[in-house]
């Protein structure tokens, strides 16, 4: 993928093939080695979304169960499990190679008053005078493998500041608390639908590196294995990624081999705009003998 705005729209865009069968591109997101799980959860809400007009989703939760093959398309089968007087509820089926490799449900809620509340945004330093991710992988591009290294540094559609992060050459034991600025440009004059997409997509970069932190482990040292196991998000407010988002992380349990990990989405003002949850496997990697 290019640093184009309008690469992330694209990719992120389903085609309808029936009535509630679609079809979105399995290649062109973060990795070529396989499909980055943002952009399979990003592209089932946007079938999901396909089939329903009145009412924004506020909820989904969605199993990774393969790994996606980026070499080809992925269909997404929508079932319209519930169309309720308040509520809307679709079942999204991710399918490659006639198998599973993602299922998600997603809920739809009909605007409605009721009580306020949200916890305050922490009080951190603002994204300028930090380095952008290109900046920051540019640093230590030539300590990465040459095969590794064009795509380790290319350009990403996205601008993302780590406020606390961590080394992935020489990590430390850290607090699981971790703290990104982000936003997107191309979200800049796209619907509500599209936003909450974005966030989908990027909501999925950073969070399982929180239940490392506490261990001084990095994926790129080759002594973990890392994958995401599930993903849920629940929105509260609307989304404008084209400014910037506080992205506050925290892993409050690893065990067994998997770590719990939790984020929060607030705009610069404070206002909570989202919140997500996910559980990934962090597996020793053992020697080969």
């Amino acid at each position: 993928m290019t640093d184009d705005n309008s690469s992330l729209i694209d990719l992120l865009k389903v085609e309808q093939l029936e009535l509630d069968l679609f079809r979105g591109i399995g290649s062109g997101g973060e990795t070529a080695q396989r499909i980055y799980g943002g952009q399979v959860i990003s592209q089932a809400l946007a079938a999901a979304c396909k089939t329903v007009t009145d009412r924004p989703c506020h909820s989904l939760h969605a199993y990774f169960i393969r790994p996606g093959d980026p070499s080809i398309p992925v269909i997404y089968e929508v079932d319209r499990s519930r169309d309720g007087g308040s509520f809307t509820t679709r079942r999204v089926v991710a399918i490659q190679h006639g198998k599973q490799i993602l299922n998600m449900s997603a809920s739809f809620h009909v605007d409605e008053a009721g009580w306020d509340h949200q916890h305050v945004m922490p009080n951190v330093p603002g994204p300028e005078g930090f380095l952008t991710r290109e900046e920051a992988r540019l640093e230590i591009a030539e300590k990465i493998p040459e095969k590794h290294r064009e795509e380790w540094t290319r350009p990403r559609p996205y601008d993302m500041r780590e406020v606390d992060g961590n080394s992935l050459i020489d990590p430390r034991v850290m607090d699981d608390r971790n703290h990104v600025w982000v936003r997107v440009e191309a979200a800049r004059g796209t619907s509500q639908v599209m936003q909450k997409l974005l966030l989908t997509y990027v909501s999925d970069l950073q969070l399982l590196g929180s239940s490392l932190r506490p261990h001084g482990l990095s994926w790129l040292k080759g002594e973990v294995m890392t994958a995401s196991l599930d993903h849920a998000m629940w929105f509260h407010a609307p989304v404008r990624l084209e400014e910037w988002h506080l992205y506050v992380m925290d892993a409050p349990f690893t065990g067994k081999g998997r770590g719990l990990n939790r984020g929060s989405f607030y705009r610069q003002d404070g206002t909570l705009v989202a919140s997500v949850a996910q559980e990934g496997l962090i597996r020793p990697v053992r020697p080969k003998t």
